[in-house]
């Protein structure tokens, strides 16, 4: 199919409201939605200690960070099937070739991103922002918040690429959810499925639809720093 007429089809596809395709669109939002909200509080939260605190092994902890923003997703997806198989130690749970078990795999791959997001964020706060909080009598749980206020920003971005690692993603969901229509296919599975078919119109939509997403989630990140970085004016 020449590639302008597939173009064509593609939007034709988004314009009709395919039901088939806002099916596979709804299931990649819907489980990596779900996989931040149960990662980012984990993550930011050990994000926040590894940076603030001092204790044996934190550079070891700082460096396995780092090095697991680099796991193959496939990986992480041989090994959450080797899992969740029915002989794997978390058969009984039924997860495998499910949404369930696609977002057990995003929270894996979505955790080093916002850990180490976050260490680096609070690690170039100002220091005398925790000491001052701590001399005015506030609780650990008190200066954390402040600093996490502080580096919101760092936060937010820190979310955003979670979210767009997890949403792009195809060895984990591929291997763990197992491409099943209506059910575990989402927008990357059915790419790479629509190609290898030499269907490319609906593989185009879908890709349209992933950058869509991308621009949008960016754009309103810039929005909500607004001039907070600005420069500021010179009189």
């Amino acid at each position: 199919m020449p590639l302008i007429e597939a173009v064509k089809e593609a939007f034709a596809l988004l314009v009709s409201g395919d039901a088939t395709l806002w099916q596979i669109i709804w299931v990649s939002v819907k489980t990596t939605v779900l996989a931040l909200l149960i990662a980012t509080p984990l993550a930011v939260g050990c994000g926040y200690a590894i940076a603030s605190h001092a204790f044996p092994g934190r550079r070891i902890a700082i460096w396995l960070a780092q090095v697991s923003l680099s796991l193959p997703t496939v990986l992480i997806g041989l090994l959450l099937y080797l899992l969740l198989s029915r002989r794997g130690p978390l058969g009984d749970l039924g997860w495998l070739f499910s949404q369930s078990g696609i977002v057990a795999g995003q929270v894996v791959i979505a955790l080093p991103v916002l850990v180490a997001f976050t260490l680096a964020a609070v690690q170039a706060a100002d220091v005398r922002l925790a000491e001052t909080a701590i001399t005015l009598g506030a609780s650990r749980w008190r200066v954390m918040l402040t600093v996490l206020h502080e580096v919101r920003f760092g936060v937010m971005a820190a979310v955003i690429n979670g979210f767009g690692r997890v949403i792009s993603e195809v060895g984990c969901a591929m291997m763990v959810g197992g491409n099943i229509a209506g059910e575990t296919r989402t927008i990357t599975t059915a790419i790479a499925l629509e190609t290898s078919k030499g269907e490319f119109a609906q593989g185009i939509a879908l890709g349209i639809v992933l950058v869509s997403i991308a621009l949008v989630i960016n754009a309103g990140l810039m929005l909500l720093q607004g001039d907070a970085h600005a420069a500021p004016a010179v009189r």
